[in-house]
Formats: structure tokens, sequence, C-alpha cells
């Protein structure tokens, strides 16, 4: 009983994360950002400031916190643990991507969002907060050994290179007003990073490491 309670409350606490969220990015959209204040959002929502800061501890947040490390990590602890790092990262990326571009709710959600972080200098900068946040979910996620400095610094390389392949698409995506198919631009970027051995397009299956190369490098 103690369990469902639980699981009630975290669905209900979700459920108004996401509300608040929707009019938070709604309002940012059409009055600006810097214009629309947290009370603004506050009333928009039905809730109090005290509610919204209690979910999103500061303004950048209500643009800028989603689910994306939780949906990338579930696919990377899913996936084959001798998969090529920089596979096991973008295929999770990749899947993403389709997930939350899924429908045309999540689809224009997520243009809105990177359209307000790429035109507003305040949630740039903390963008890269973000990144970081995201980057340290994936290393976690691939479950590196932090008593062996040389795969956890292959795991940090990976995951970075992974994360600016995918910031590199995400871009790309809102400048052209969300044309095209994000998750197939991401696996483009991808493959201009890591070369076509690694994301020969979908299907294609990461050539392994031979003996003497480091899991995750990409022999060029």
């Amino acid at each position: 009983m103690v369990d469902q309670h639980s699981t009630l409350r975290a669905r209900r606490r979700a459920q108004t994360r996401r509300m608040i969220q929707g009019h938070a990015v709604r309002l940012f959209a059409e009055r600006g950002y810097d214009a629309t204040t947290v009370n603004d959002v506050a009333e928009a929502a039905g809730v109090s400031p005290m509610t919204v800061y209690r979910h999103f501890p500061t303004k950048e947040d209500l643009v800028l916190v989603d689910q994306r490390g939780e949906l990338v990590a579930a696919r990377i602890a899913a996936s084959p643990a001798e998969q090529l790092l920089a596979r096991r990262i973008g295929d999770a990326l990749v899947d993403t991507a389709a997930t939350l571009t899924g429908d045309d709710d999540g689809r224009a959600f997520l243009l809105t969002r990177l359209r307000l972080m790429v035109s507003t200098p305040a949630l740039r900068a903390r963008h890269l907060d973000n990144q970081y946040a995201l980057q340290q979910a994936i290393i976690d996620a691939l479950g590196a050994d932090a008593t062996d400095p040389e795969a956890a610094f292959r795991a940090e390389a990976a995951a970075g290179a992974c994360l600016s392949a995918l910031h590199t698409a995400l871009v790309r995506w809102a400048e052209d007003d969300g044309r095209g198919e994000l998750p197939g631009l991401v696996t483009k970027a991808l493959t201009a990073v890591f070369g076509e051995d690694v994301f020969g397009g979908e299907g294609s299956s990461a050539r392994q490491p031979s003996h003497g190369e480091a899991p995750g490098l990409v022999p060029r």
C-alpha cells in the first residue's frame, strides 16, 4: 500500500511539473523570456509561486529541465556492454530524440524549448550545466569504473563527443524550424564525428575494437 501511495504521489508530481512547464514555455514564447515572471507562470498554471519553485528552483529550469537524462540512461543501461561506447551512447541519444518527437505535441514542445534556448543568453549559459549533468548521467549508466582512470577517461571522452554532435543537430533542427526528422539529423551528426564504421545508417552494427584498441575510439 505504501508503494502504491508513493507511486501515485510521484505520478501526480510529474503531472504537475509537466503542467507548470507547459504554461511556462507557452508564456515565454508568447511574451518573451525576460518579460515573463515566475509569478506570471504560477498564475497561468493556477498554482502558487512557491509551488513553481518547489518543482523548478530557478526560472531557467522552467525551460531547461527535461526527461532526457532518465531516458538516455535507461537505454544505455539496456544496451549490450560489448558495443563501442560511442555506439551505445549514440543509439540512446537517437532513440530519445525519437521518443521526444514521437507525436506532434512533443515535437512542437521540444522545438519551442530549443528556440528559447538558442535565442536567450541566460538559457544558453545554463545549458552548459545541463549538458554536464547529462554527461554524468551517461557515464553513470555506462558503469565506468571510477577506480580505472583510463576507462573513466574513455567514457567521458565518448560522452562528450556524442553530446557535442547532439547539440549541433538540435541547433540545426531549431534553426530549420523543425523541418526534417530529428533522429535522422542526430544520426547524421554522429556519423560526421565517428564515421560510417560506427554510425553507418539505421540497423548497422558497430565494428568491435581489435586487440590494443581502446573501446569507444574510432579508427580513422
